[in-house]
């Protein structure tokens, strides 16, 4: 893309106070490093931070709160993010960042962020898609579309899926962080063939490497290696089972993120910062 033209200035930095401005971000994830900065490697909180400090004349990089942090490899074409920026003009900075930016990074607009908005708190469910094809691969699909070498029975798939919906601890299928809770409210895991093979899973938030382990799983059932009551087993059992494969990261896509009414966005966030508990009874299963 062509660079920010030399004679259209940037917004410099005024005393008149920090704005909050809501971001919609799409990126191809195959050359980067996954969302969040790392030394010495490309990724798309860095790339998209140094832009705004570029376009906005600031000393240093702004600090990004994005919705969904993508591991490497994974696309998304509805992350959302919050920056604090100096008042800017929300549509010149949209049309500034598309000049300057990468072509495997868009932004699709920005705008003012209402009272009480954290891109990532605020949020009440995430939407990811993961594309699978179990024929003749598509050359113009490689980096969204995982090339599957046997045939899948996508019903199979979908009936192992429902056993894994609802509030559970996905322990089994999270790669574990010290202090951060694995219990996870999962709304939907949908399995469907359209031309290809496509998964698609929402919740209020995952863990991280959960969507992508489910993957794995539904995989194993559907070409046959598993029965479908076994994802459900591995998630009752509550430990990490090495049979469940992570699934490849190009085939995944962040799709959307939802948000409340703007009156319920700082109760929400204010709800989304407690550590989650299963009740102390469960039904069983």
């Amino acid at each position: 893309m062509s660079p920010a033209r030399a004679d259209e200035p940037g917004t410099p930095i005024t005393g008149a106070g920090l704005v909050r401005v809501r971001l919609d971000l799409a990126y191809d994830g195959t050359e980067f490093s996954g969302w969040a900065r790392q030394p010495g490697r490309r990724t798309v909180e860095e790339t998209l931070a140094d832009a705004l400090a570029r376009v906005l004349r600031l000393p240093d990089p702004p600090v990004l709160v994005v919705a969904g942090r993508t591991d490497a490899g994974v696309h998304a074409t509805g992350q959302v993010v919050h920056a604090d920026l100096p008042q800017p003009d929300c549509d010149s900075l949209t049309r500034r960042l598309r000049g300057l930016l990468p072509d495997d990074v868009v932004v699709g607009r920005v705008q003012p962020a209402p009272p009480g908005f954290d891109a990532r708190f605020s949020a009440t469910g995430r939407t990811y898609r993961y594309r699978v094809c179990d024929g003749a691969p598509d050359p113009l699909r490689r980096h969204d579309t995982v090339a599957w070498p046997r045939p899948l029975d996508c019903d199979a798939m979908h009936g192992s899926a429902q056993g894994l919906v609802g509030e559970h601890d996905f322990a089994a299928y999270c790669r574990r962080r010290d202090g951060a809770t694995t219990i996870r409210h999962l709304r939907r895991l949908d399995v469907a063939r359209d031309d290809v093979v496509v998964i698609t899973a929402e919740a209020d938030a995952f863990c991280h490497n959960q969507v992508r382990a489910m993957v794995g799983a539904l995989l194993a059932v559907g070409d046959g290696r598993r029965p479908v009551a076994w994802p459900a087993q591995v998630m009752r059992a509550g430990v990490r089972d090495s049979a469940v494969t992570v699934a490849p990261p190009h085939g995944l896509t962040l799709v959307a993120v939802a948000y409340p009414p703007d009156d319920q966005l700082a109760q929400r966030a204010r709800e989304a910062r407690r550590v989650r508990q299963l009740p102390t009874t469960q039904p069983v299963s």
